[in-house]
């Protein structure tokens, strides 16, 4: 399935419809991806302000899934979609709740970047979860291009790349106890980025199921418990 092969209608007014849904989808995709960029930045300048503004600024995505929710809800009802249209909607209702969650995560994130900027900061200057932050805003901007392309191959890609953030997730949380163990007077601090890194670890997880619906969309196939790659691309195939 691509692009051009959604919304062909006897309605113009319909076609219209779920083109607004795919445009307002992606539009809170752009905004959970800039609250995700905002969070970690307060987090590593050490910006308490930006943090807290971070927090405040959660309302956003939320009254927009429950806005695109009503949307899909009031277009089931009136249009009684099939076929590609009905799994588009789907689609989308699964992806709005994963974004807000995303959104739940980076506010977690500014919260605790915002207590983090009153505390003593590490030599490093939170090397470790800038890196696995910029590996994971990647995950997620990519997961949403693939939505916005109805790209299942590359969406297939980048979901088996959450591999690389689940271990530099488990890293971080070794170098962590380690940490702790040599000087338990971190031990507050270190929680807290901890906690910062597992909000990370959890967006991955948010931005592979996104691709795992992509895949859904364009094929039909529900990938999400298959497992190995073989078997998700023998699933895929034997629905063509």
């Amino acid at each position: 399935m691509r692009t051009d092969e959604l919304g062909h209608h006897y309605s113009r007014q319909f076609n219209e419809e779920l083109e607004t849904l795919r445009s307002n989808v992606l539009e809170m995709g752009g905004l959970v991806e800039e609250q995700l960029r905002r969070a970690l930045r307060a987090l590593v300048k050490g910006d308490s302000d930006l943090g807290e503004q971070v927090v405040e600024d959660d309302f956003r995505v939320n009254r927009m899934e429950v806005s695109i929710d009503e949307e899909c809800s009031q277009i089931i009802a009136r249009r009684q979609p099939t076929a590609g249209d009905l799994r588009l909607i789907l689609t989308i209702i699964k992806t709005i709740t994963d974004l807000e969650r995303v959104g739940d995560e980076a506010e977690k994130i500014g919260f605790l970047s915002s207590r983090l900027a009153s505390q003593d900061r590490p030599e490093n200057r939170y090397k470790e979860l800038k890196h696995l932050g910029r590996a994971v805003r990647d995950l997620l901007h990519r997961a949403l291009d693939c939505l916005a392309r109805l790209d299942a191959e590359t969406a297939l890609v980048v979901a088996r790349e959450d591999a690389l953030v689940d271990e530099e997730y488990e890293s971080i949380m070794r170098q962590s106890i380690t940490v702790m163990m040599e000087d338990p007077r971190t031990i507050g601090r270190v929680l807290d980025t901890l906690w910062v890194a597992r909000a990370l670890e959890r967006i991955g997880d948010h931005a592979v199921n996104i691709c795992e619906y992509v895949v859904y969309l364009v094929h039909g196939k529900d990938i999400r418990h298959l497992g190995d790659e073989d078997r998700v691309v023998e699933e895929i195939a034997s629905n063509e």
